[in-house]
């Protein structure tokens, strides 16, 4: 018989995971629940998070309460029957009472070797950090954010050229292969969870807009990494003439510039910024209201390319 399988999830990230399970015929997934639709961009245009279209795209029921801390929800999840729950990214911390609902609990897709990088910005935090590797970790859910006993975890090797964005893909890609086994052989006893080391924890936040922004009094190689780290969202910002710039993309330079930290040059056509500890070359670059673009032709069009600099922060400036 198969295993009947209840999915949350919401992002794009969830998606390989919700395929996999779907086209496994060891699985039955009797429905997925995603978040509510919900008003983005300029136009504040109803969008679906992209479980949801995927899940119709399969043909799989899908329910989107706005929370799961109601009697009525409670009571829609026990009338399932499922066996087990599978979480990726759903967007809502469970209860105890949804938690103790299936027979062989809840299992949780999280990007990055637990316990190291609990939260919600674990991808980043690899980046940021200069780690060499990171993975996945299918953890059974416990009421603690991130911290159930790990089933399952499979690491994935860093070369210093990943994007927020490609690393995403990546393990999203990973969980898929992953996760169908691994439900099997959890709900079979064929694998025992071994808990965590808290001692080892290391906890992440939510990002913000803000958080993009740079400090050029940093180290190019700080720099460097968030400009990957936070592409395509936050993304990477600084400010010229009170405008934002967003460093779409950006690798270390040798030279070292005798100019403030923030200057903007020209060398040969590679257009160069002085940071606190060597510089950085910028290749694309987004100026505000406009699109994307190299950043060569973006610093020609500065006035006749003048000589610039970027603003410190805005916390710094007060």
């Amino acid at each position: 018989m198969a295993l009947r399988i209840i999915f949350f999830g919401s992002p794009q990230f969830a998606v390989p995971s919700l395929s996999a399970l779907a086209h496994d015929a060891r699985c039955s997934l009797d429905l997925v629940v995603t978040q509510p639709d919900r008003r983005a961009g300029r136009g504040r245009t109803l969008v679906s998070p992209a479980v949801k279209i995927a899940a119709e795209s399969l043909d799989i029921p899908v329910w989107q309460p706005e929370t799961l801390r109601s009697d009525e929800a409670h009571e829609r999840l026990v009338s399932t029957g499922a066996d087990l729950f599978v979480v990726v990214a759903y967007g809502e911390l469970f209860q105890r009472d949804v938690l103790s609902i299936p027979e062989h609990g809840c299992l949780n897709v999280h990007p990055s070797l637990l316990p190291r990088y609990r939260g919600s910005a674990p991808i980043q935090a690899a980046i940021l950090n200069g780690d060499a590797e990171t993975g996945v970790s299918i953890i059974k859910m416990v009421r603690r954010l991130d911290a159930g006993p790990i089933v399952a975890q499979e690491s994935v090797a860093l070369d210093g050229s990943e994007t927020g964005g490609s690393l995403s893909d990546t393990l999203a890609s990973l969980a898929g292969q992953m996760l169908p086994d691994v439900a099997l052989d959890w709900s079979t006893g064929q694998i025992a969870a071994r808990a965590q080391d808290d001692q080892r924890a290391t906890m992440t936040r939510e990002l913000t807009k803000a958080d993009g922004e740079i400090d050029w009094n940093s180290d190019a190689h700080i720099i460097e990494r968030q400009v990957r780290a936070f592409q395509p969202w936050p993304a990477a910002w600084t400010t010229l003439d009170d405008k934002r710039v967003v460093i779409e993309r950006a690798m270390l330079d040798p030279h070292s510039l005798e100019q403030p930290e923030g200057s903007v040059v020209s060398k040969h056509r590679d257009v160069l910024v002085a940071c606190g500890t060597g510089s950085l070359k910028l290749i694309e670059v987004r100026p505000e209201g406009k699109r994307a673009m190299p950043a060569d032709a973006w610093f020609r069009g500065l006035h006749g390319a003048r000589p610039a600099r970027f603003e410190a922060p805005q916390a710094s400036r007060g």
